[in-house]
């Protein structure tokens, strides 16, 4: 094998950078799952957190402790 052969076949067998990319890709498409969800389920969690709230200051009010 020649020289260059062999600095190519250690260049192909060398991962260390490989977990690098595989968190890179998944951070990517865990932040896509993320902004996917929010927009299916943001509107009605707003909602449902703006229901509670009214329920709450009708509970306690604020500003009385």
């Amino acid at each position: 094998m020649t020289p260059s052969t062999q600095s190519k076949l250690s260049l192909i067998r060398d991962q260390r950078g490989l977990t690098t990319v595989e968190y890179i890709i998944v951070l990517g498409l865990v932040a896509v799952f993320c902004i996917g969800a929010w927009g299916l389920f943001g509107e009605r969690l707003d909602r449902e957190v703006g229901e509670s709230d009214k329920t709450m200051t009708e509970i306690v009010p604020r500003g009385n402790k």
